[in-house]
């Protein structure tokens, strides 16, 4: 420390001596400098008296330095650090504030180096350099009016002085910086001037919705251009949304992550430009694609541009088409995001009205075939050669076969070459079909809540026999007038295997309510017939009241005392239907984490409270809390008045409002004994997912060790339901394994013999014990573990059981693991 302060003493010394005698190019030594003062320029640090010496030269002086730091900020095109490095030093010799006089050339250099920002905080100085410009008859470089855009739209008090500027600029028509809209900009410069109006158009899209007046210029606008022609450009366009600026911003935050705000005007107007064509698959699908883009969560920030998203939204909702209906029930189901989910049901209400069905009925009806002539299956014929296209679980396969009959995995050439429209589409409903069939596996698994019922031809027409939903139906268990089926070898059948070709009523079948020998042997029966359920179903934990919930009568303690990560918890929540709201560390008063059931009147809630707050380490930049702790789990009637507690804990309470009168909550023994199974099941996930006993890193106990003896407890805690459901799973699987011979199950573990440990991994949260000490092993998974091939599995989803198996896997063995991380641990 003694050697850099002497250091930086000898450098100033050096750099006052330079300044003096105005040396024309001190930049080298001012960057030493600036990294042995760390950036640190104002009057009290070891740099002050530099900026001081500079500010009292002449201007001759500071004009040249000026220059000289601009050209070097414009050569350090790849080295962030001493771009900001330099920035830094031309705010502090307020270089960036010296315009007047400056050549034009150094004038170019800082509107470059100014435009690497998100916003300006001088919007005067945007102007000045802007009329300095327009007064040589210069037009603005594309990525300073860019930030002159960005400043007029976010910062504070500026559309007055830059309004007259945004007046004169005439292009570019979309900012650049962004893959589509760089991608846009060089596409438009040969679409000609009737392309330049039309996406001209689309930047005034300022207002939530179109008005009349927009949406018939825009129309005129794409009869000119041609509504085929406007399709196939702007969804290649839509498609690139989302992806990494190509012109990096510098010490702006989000901004990297988030879109351009002029731009997103831009792609509001551009949607809804796309809502005025004929219908095509293509719009609804690149439509339903960029809500998704824009509702992705980005932390600190959360959805990137909730108003984008929510104009495609009303895009498809103005689109009377099949593709488009399909979208808006899809992102219906996958959709949580508040504001844009109350429009995603806005509009499929109304379609529900128009048609004059339930809202149900239409989600039921808005799944499209995506060409599949038969259940989870097509052929196309496309010359000599032949697509197959067939949907194995919970995924779609492409495969070919040739004109003599021989199956190949890639594309025939001649197809490539020949069919490349067709091909392009094959490709296309293969990545559609994924996505709706993560969809319709979501939507089944919530209608155990919602009571429905079908009219036995309906539901064989919807469900059974739908090309694409038949292959998550024909996968479950339902009642057909009271009797359990299940769809094996081409028919529905009983337990027996008898067939059952017709009936009145269908639901879909729960374990609550059937004995366990019952539920036992229809598990033998998938297993029997090879069926993987596409979700927890004949395997469903059930929850069952305990003797403990009988004692506290109005309350469930079973999940309480947890620690959980706050936004993991967060996103599965609103996965599972559930209402919560992110715990702020700030003053102010926040209600449980809320689950509503219409059908059958009640509200559940899971009591929960941010922990810490003291600590930086505890909150987010946003101020939110990262982690949860956990209570009650309670029930109140459907239009109970609403709970709520500090943000920072405490105790819950009800405030009824306008006369409105308090409700005590429900006994426990009063909830339908389905309703309280499938509510403690998610409250079960949330713990399972979302807890910090989980995160095989924490063996220290996190922030200040102050959760070690949470961390062991849950680590290696008793098995909770879905770890015993895991447990009996893995009895029957294990002797399936290559590894069969080195595993057994033990209590709460699953043993596996290495040539160096015996190791013990825990079956609910897969944390590793070492034999003969019980010495902790962390192996931290990765991002997405698959299952080993273990021969048949009967149902999918289960992660938990993918990092057990792979963790098995590799420490059977463990002479062979390479990974120094483990290795040192051994």
């Amino acid at each position: 420390m003694a050697g850099t302060t002497t250091a930086s003493a000898q450098q100033v010394r050096d750099v006052l001596g330079l300044i003096a005698a105005e040396e024309s190019d001190i930049v080298p030594e001012l960057l030493v400098l600036a990294e042995l003062v760390d950036d640190q320029w104002h009057a009290r640090s070891p740099g002050g008296p530099v900026v001081e010496a500079v500010l009292g030269s002449g201007q001759g002086f500071q004009d040249r330095l000026t220059r000289r730091l601009a050209e070097r900020y414009e050569a350090s095109a790849q080295d962030a650090v001493e771009r900001r490095r330099v920035k830094r030093l031309l705010h502090a010799v307020r270089g960036l504030a010296t315009i007047e006089g400056q050549p034009s050339a150094t004038r170019a250099v800082l509107m470059r180096l100014l435009a690497d920002q998100e916003v300006h905080y001088s919007p005067g100085q945007l102007a000045r350099l802007a009329e300095l410009e327009f007064a040589e008859g210069r037009e603005l470089p594309g990525a300073f009016v860019a930030l002159i855009r960005r400043t007029r739209l976010l910062g504070w008090n500026t559309m007055k002085v830059l309004d007259p500027i945004a007046d004169r600029i005439t292009g570019p028509v979309v900012n650049p910086g962004e893959a589509w809209s760089d991608v846009a900009l060089a596409e438009l410069a040969g679409l000609g001037e009737d392309w330049q109006r039309l996406v001209a158009h689309a930047a005034t899209a300022t207002a939530a919705r179109p008005s009349t007046k927009w949406d018939k210029t825009g129309q005129a606008l794409v009869d000119t251009v041609g509504p085929d022609a406007v399709r196939v450009q702007l969804a290649p366009w839509l498609r690139l949304v989302g992806r990494p600026r190509t012109h990096p911003l510098v010490d702006t935050g989000h901004a990297g992550e988030s879109f351009d705000p002029y731009n997103a005007t831009v792609l509001r107007g551009l949607v809804w430009l796309l809502s005025l064509l004929p219908p095509h698959p293509d719009t609804a699908r690149a439509l339903g694609t960029l809500v998704e883009t824009s509702l992705r969560k980005v932390a600190g920030l959360g959805p990137v541009n909730p108003k984008v998203a929510n104009a495609a939204v009303n895009a498809l909702a103005r689109v009377d088409s099949e593709a488009a209906l399909a979208e808006l029930a899809r992102l219906g189901t996958r959709v949580t995001y508040k504001g844009t989910l109350k429009l995603l049901n806005t509009a499929l209400d109304a379609k529900a009205e128009e048609k004059g069905l339930s809202r149900e009925e239409v989600e039921e009806l808005a799944v499209p075939a995506y060409g599949l002539t038969q259940v989870g299956r097509a052929e196309h014929r496309l010359g000599e050669a032949t697509a197959v296209l067939e949907v194995n679980g919970p995924k779609a396969v492409l495969s070919w076969r040739t004109a003599a009959g021989k199956t190949v995995k890639s594309v025939p050439a001649a197809v490539r070459r020949d069919h490349a429209d067709e091909l392009k589409e094959l490709k296309a409903s293969v990545k559609d079909i994924d996505k709706m069939l993560t969809a319709q596996s979501e939507r089944l698994d919530r209608q155990f809540l919602a009571r429905r019922t079908w009219a036995y031809g309906a539901w064989r027409e919807r469900y059974l026999d739908h090309p694409l939903v038949g292959t998550l139906a024909r996968r479950l268990l339902w009642t057909v007038d009271g009797t359990t089926v299940g769809h094996a070898d081409g028919e529905l059948r009983t337990l027996a295997d008898t067939p059952v070709t017709e009936g009145t009523e269908v639901a879909l079948w729960h374990p609550v309510g059937h004995t366990p020998d019952e539920i036992l042997t229809w598990r033998d029966w998938l297993e029997r017939h090879a069926i993987t359920q596409p979700f927890k179903q004949a395997h469903r934990e059930v929850y069952l009241l305990t003797d403990a919930e009988r004692t506290t009568d109005t309350y469930s303690n079973r999940f309480a005392a947890h620690v959980l990560r706050q936004h993991q918890f967060h996103s599965l929540a609103a996965v599972r239907g559930w209402h919560n709201k992110l715990r702020l560390a700030v003053d102010d008063e926040a209600p449980p984490a809320v689950r509503e059931l219409p059908r059958w009147g009640l509200r559940a809630e899971y009591w929960i409270e941010g922990d810490g707050g003291d600590d930086h380490l505890d909150i987010t930049e946003s101020g939110s809390f990262l982690r949860l702790r956990t209570d009650q789990v309670r029930f109140y009637p459907l239009d109970a008045p609403p709970n709520s507690a500090h943000c920072y804990g405490g105790e819950y309470r009800m405030r009824p409002r306008g006369g409105a009168a308090h409700v005590d909550p429900l006994p426990l023994t009063a909830i339908p004994p389905l309703v309280l199974s499938e509510v403690l099941r998610d409250v079960d996930l949330f713990v399972g997912v979302a807890s910090v006993g989980n995160d095989p890193t924490w063996q220290d106990g996190g922030p200040g060790g102050r959760f070690r003896e949470y961390w062991t407890s849950y680590g290696f805690a008793e098995l909770n339901q879905s770890a015993q459901t895991r447990r009996a799973l893995l009895e029957r699987l294990i002797p399936r394994l290559a590894i069969a011979d080195r595993c057994t199950l033990e209590g709460r573990f699953l043993h596996v013999k290495g040539e160096r440990h015996t190791y013990k991994i825990h079956l609910g949260s897969s944390n590793i014990l070492m034999t003969p000490d019980d010495r902790y092993l962390c192996i931290v998974p990765g991002s997405n573990p698959s299952v080993p091939q273990a021969g048949y599995l009967p149902y999918e989803g289960d992660r938990m059981l993918a990092v057990i198996l792979s963790k098995a896997m590799l420490l059977a063995k463990d002479t062979e693991i390479t990974d120094p991380t483990i290795l040192s641990q051994l």
